[in-house]
Protein backbone atom coordinates (compact mmCIF):
# COMPACT_ATOMS: atom_id res chain seq x y z
CA UNK A 1 0.00 0.00 0.00
CA UNK A 2 1.21 3.43 -0.80
CA UNK A 3 2.40 5.28 2.27
CA UNK A 4 -0.26 8.26 1.11
CA UNK A 5 -2.88 5.86 1.20
CA UNK A 6 -2.29 4.35 4.18
CA UNK A 7 -1.55 7.95 6.05
CA UNK A 8 -5.57 8.55 4.52
CA UNK A 9 -6.68 5.61 5.90
CA UNK A 10 -4.45 5.99 9.35
CA UNK A 11 -6.69 9.87 9.43
CA UNK A 12 -9.82 9.02 8.02
CA UNK A 13 -10.80 5.16 9.28
CA UNK A 14 -8.05 4.77 11.70
CA UNK A 15 -10.54 1.44 12.98
CA UNK A 16 -9.22 -0.46 10.08
CA UNK A 17 -5.65 0.51 10.11
CA UNK A 18 -5.68 -1.02 13.67
CA UNK A 19 -7.34 -4.14 12.38
CA UNK A 20 -4.94 -6.88 11.47
CA UNK A 21 -6.98 -9.22 9.22
CA UNK A 22 -6.30 -10.29 5.85
CA UNK A 23 -9.66 -9.81 4.16
CA UNK A 24 -9.63 -5.47 5.12
CA UNK A 25 -6.04 -5.10 4.63
CA UNK A 26 -6.44 -6.80 0.60
CA UNK A 27 -9.11 -4.49 0.64
CA UNK A 28 -7.46 -1.24 1.61
CA UNK A 29 -4.76 -2.15 -0.98
CA UNK A 30 -7.00 -2.67 -3.76
CA UNK A 31 -9.17 0.92 -3.22
CA UNK A 32 -8.35 3.46 -5.44
CA UNK A 33 -8.22 7.16 -4.54
CA UNK A 34 -10.37 9.18 -6.68
CA UNK A 35 -10.84 12.90 -7.16
CA UNK A 36 -14.46 14.10 -8.05
CA UNK A 37 -14.79 17.96 -9.03
CA UNK A 38 -18.05 19.80 -7.68
CA UNK A 39 -21.55 18.60 -9.51
CA UNK A 40 -20.41 15.47 -10.52
CA UNK A 41 -22.97 12.85 -10.99
CA UNK A 42 -21.85 9.87 -9.26
CA UNK A 43 -24.95 7.55 -9.54
CA UNK A 44 -28.21 8.11 -11.36
CA UNK A 45 -31.57 6.14 -11.00
CA UNK A 46 -31.16 2.90 -12.87
CA UNK A 47 -27.73 3.02 -12.35
CA UNK A 48 -25.60 -0.26 -11.70
CA UNK A 49 -23.74 -0.34 -8.59
CA UNK A 50 -19.60 -0.93 -9.68
CA UNK A 51 -17.73 0.64 -6.89
CA UNK A 52 -17.97 1.41 -2.94
CA UNK A 53 -16.81 4.58 -2.02
CA UNK A 54 -15.52 5.92 0.90
CA UNK A 55 -15.51 9.52 1.62
CA UNK A 56 -12.64 11.39 2.94
CA UNK A 57 -13.13 14.77 2.32
CA UNK A 58 -15.72 17.18 0.80
CA UNK A 59 -19.74 16.14 0.75
CA UNK A 60 -21.94 14.14 -1.69
CA UNK A 61 -25.66 14.67 -1.54
CA UNK A 62 -28.02 11.61 -2.39
CA UNK A 63 -31.61 12.95 -4.14
CA UNK A 64 -34.17 11.83 -5.32
CA UNK A 65 -36.42 13.49 -8.52
CA UNK A 66 -40.01 13.74 -8.96
CA UNK A 67 -40.52 13.49 -12.73
CA UNK A 68 -41.97 17.17 -12.17
CA UNK A 69 -38.62 18.02 -11.67
CA UNK A 70 -38.91 18.72 -7.76
CA UNK A 71 -35.75 17.68 -5.61
CA UNK A 72 -35.74 16.02 -1.99
CA UNK A 73 -32.86 15.30 -0.21
CA UNK A 74 -32.14 12.10 1.54
CA UNK A 75 -28.62 12.26 2.98
CA UNK A 76 -25.67 13.70 3.08
CA UNK A 77 -22.37 11.88 2.58
CA UNK A 78 -19.07 13.36 4.39
CA UNK A 79 -15.56 12.46 5.80
CA UNK A 80 -15.22 9.23 7.34
CA UNK A 81 -19.04 7.81 5.94
CA UNK A 82 -20.46 5.51 3.34
CA UNK A 83 -23.43 5.87 0.74
CA UNK A 84 -26.56 3.34 2.13
CA UNK A 85 -27.59 3.27 -1.17
CA UNK A 86 -24.58 2.40 -2.54
CA UNK A 87 -24.62 -0.77 0.22
CA UNK A 88 -28.40 -1.50 -0.54
CA UNK A 89 -27.59 -1.74 -3.98
CA UNK A 90 -24.34 -3.94 -3.61
CA UNK A 91 -26.24 -6.37 -0.91
CA UNK A 92 -29.30 -6.61 -3.36
CA UNK A 93 -28.21 -6.45 -6.61
CA UNK A 94 -30.71 -3.95 -7.39
CA UNK A 95 -30.20 -0.63 -9.70
CA UNK A 96 -29.74 2.64 -8.01
CA UNK A 97 -33.28 4.34 -7.56
CA UNK A 98 -31.96 8.27 -6.95
CA UNK A 99 -29.02 10.14 -7.42
CA UNK A 100 -25.75 11.19 -5.91
CA UNK A 101 -24.08 14.85 -6.56
CA UNK A 102 -20.87 15.42 -5.49
CA UNK A 103 -21.80 19.32 -3.21
CA UNK A 104 -18.02 20.28 -3.25
CA UNK A 105 -14.69 18.47 -4.15
CA UNK A 106 -14.10 15.10 -3.21
CA UNK A 107 -11.66 12.81 -2.24
CA UNK A 108 -12.43 9.24 -1.46
CA UNK A 109 -11.47 6.22 -2.00
CA UNK A 110 -13.06 3.70 -4.34
CA UNK A 111 -13.46 -0.42 -4.10
CA UNK A 112 -14.84 -2.58 -6.99
CA UNK A 113 -18.05 -4.58 -5.97
CA UNK A 114 -15.50 -7.79 -6.04
CA UNK A 115 -13.35 -6.48 -3.76
CA UNK A 116 -16.22 -5.08 -1.50
CA UNK A 117 -18.07 -8.75 -1.45
CA UNK A 118 -14.73 -10.83 -0.91
CA UNK A 119 -14.10 -8.22 2.16
CA UNK A 120 -17.49 -9.34 3.32
CA UNK A 121 -16.85 -12.96 2.80
CA UNK A 122 -13.49 -12.59 5.22
CA UNK A 123 -13.79 -9.96 7.53
CA UNK A 124 -16.03 -9.83 10.36
CA UNK A 125 -15.03 -6.61 11.34
CA UNK A 126 -15.65 -4.75 7.72
CA UNK A 127 -19.35 -6.50 8.04
CA UNK A 128 -20.20 -4.67 11.00
CA UNK A 129 -18.33 -1.63 9.80
CA UNK A 130 -21.22 -1.95 7.04
CA UNK A 131 -23.99 -2.97 8.77
CA UNK A 132 -23.66 -0.03 11.19
CA UNK A 133 -23.48 2.42 8.97
CA UNK A 134 -25.94 1.17 6.47
CA UNK A 135 -28.30 1.02 9.71
CA UNK A 136 -27.45 4.73 10.74
CA UNK A 137 -27.93 6.06 7.21
CA UNK A 138 -31.23 3.74 7.14
CA UNK A 139 -32.82 4.89 9.81
CA UNK A 140 -32.03 8.93 9.20
CA UNK A 141 -34.08 8.38 6.13
CA UNK A 142 -36.97 6.42 7.80
CA UNK A 143 -36.86 9.49 10.39
CA UNK A 144 -36.92 12.08 7.46
CA UNK A 145 -39.21 10.52 5.44
CA UNK A 146 -42.06 10.74 8.88
CA UNK A 147 -41.00 14.32 9.42
CA UNK A 148 -42.04 15.23 5.69
CA UNK A 149 -44.92 13.16 5.71
CA UNK A 150 -46.18 14.11 9.56
CA UNK A 151 -44.26 17.56 10.23
CA UNK A 152 -46.10 20.87 8.92
CA UNK A 153 -43.76 22.51 6.50
CA UNK A 154 -43.27 25.48 8.35
CA UNK A 155 -42.21 24.11 11.59
CA UNK A 156 -39.13 21.84 9.17
CA UNK A 157 -38.29 25.28 7.28
CA UNK A 158 -37.80 26.65 11.12
CA UNK A 159 -35.87 23.60 12.27
CA UNK A 160 -33.95 23.41 9.36
CA UNK A 161 -33.01 27.53 9.73
CA UNK A 162 -32.01 26.60 13.69
CA UNK A 163 -29.65 23.66 12.60
CA UNK A 164 -27.40 25.62 10.46
CA UNK A 165 -26.37 27.26 13.80
CA UNK A 166 -25.41 30.44 12.74
CA UNK A 167 -26.86 33.76 12.37
CA UNK A 168 -26.57 34.37 8.25
CA UNK A 169 -27.47 31.02 6.55
CA UNK A 170 -26.23 31.37 3.23
CA UNK A 171 -28.78 28.97 1.61
CA UNK A 172 -31.10 30.03 -1.52
CA UNK A 173 -34.87 28.87 -1.15
CA UNK A 174 -34.32 26.26 -3.57
CA UNK A 175 -31.67 24.56 -1.20
CA UNK A 176 -34.02 24.99 1.31
CA UNK A 177 -37.01 23.52 -0.76
CA UNK A 178 -34.65 20.78 -1.71
CA UNK A 179 -33.90 19.95 2.01
CA UNK A 180 -37.31 19.69 2.84
CA UNK A 181 -38.42 17.82 0.27
CA UNK A 182 -40.75 21.05 -1.43
CA UNK A 183 -41.84 23.25 -3.89
CA UNK A 184 -39.39 26.20 -3.63
CA UNK A 185 -42.67 28.19 -3.89
CA UNK A 186 -43.27 27.03 -0.59
CA UNK A 187 -40.73 27.86 0.98
CA UNK A 188 -40.57 31.32 -0.40
CA UNK A 189 -44.11 31.83 0.85
CA UNK A 190 -43.22 30.68 4.54
CA UNK A 191 -40.06 32.64 4.72
CA UNK A 192 -41.77 35.99 3.46
CA UNK A 193 -44.06 35.04 6.76
CA UNK A 194 -41.12 34.56 8.54
CA UNK A 195 -39.83 38.20 7.56
CA UNK A 196 -43.59 39.90 8.56
CA UNK A 197 -43.19 38.16 11.91
CA UNK A 198 -39.33 39.66 12.28
CA UNK A 199 -38.17 36.39 12.56
CA UNK A 200 -35.72 36.87 9.80
CA UNK A 201 -34.36 39.05 7.34
CA UNK A 202 -34.18 38.30 3.61
CA UNK A 203 -31.72 39.21 1.32
CA UNK A 204 -30.72 37.48 -2.18
CA UNK A 205 -28.89 34.05 -1.25
CA UNK A 206 -28.89 34.93 2.37
CA UNK A 207 -31.09 34.44 5.24
CA UNK A 208 -30.19 36.39 8.92
CA UNK A 209 -31.80 34.87 11.45
CA UNK A 210 -33.47 37.74 13.72
CA UNK A 211 -35.66 36.32 16.14
CA UNK A 212 -34.53 32.86 17.60
CA UNK A 213 -36.92 32.60 20.09
CA UNK A 214 -39.90 33.06 17.80
CA UNK A 215 -38.39 29.99 15.46
CA UNK A 216 -37.48 27.76 18.19
CA UNK A 217 -41.18 28.19 19.30
CA UNK A 218 -42.32 27.11 15.96
CA UNK A 219 -39.85 24.28 15.74
CA UNK A 220 -40.93 22.71 18.76
CA UNK A 221 -44.79 23.36 18.45
CA UNK A 222 -45.34 19.93 18.02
Amino acid sequence: METINLQLWEKHFPSMVQVAEAGLNSLMASAKLVELPTGQQIFYPGAVCEQYLLVLEGSVKAQIISESGREMLLYRVQSGQSCVLTTSCLLSGDHYPAEGVTESKVLAFSVSAHAFYRCMEQSAFFREFVFKNFSARLSGVIALLEDVTFTAIDTRLAKALLAEERAVITLTHQELATQLGSAREVVSRHLKRFEVYGWVALQRGNITLLNIDGLHQLATKY
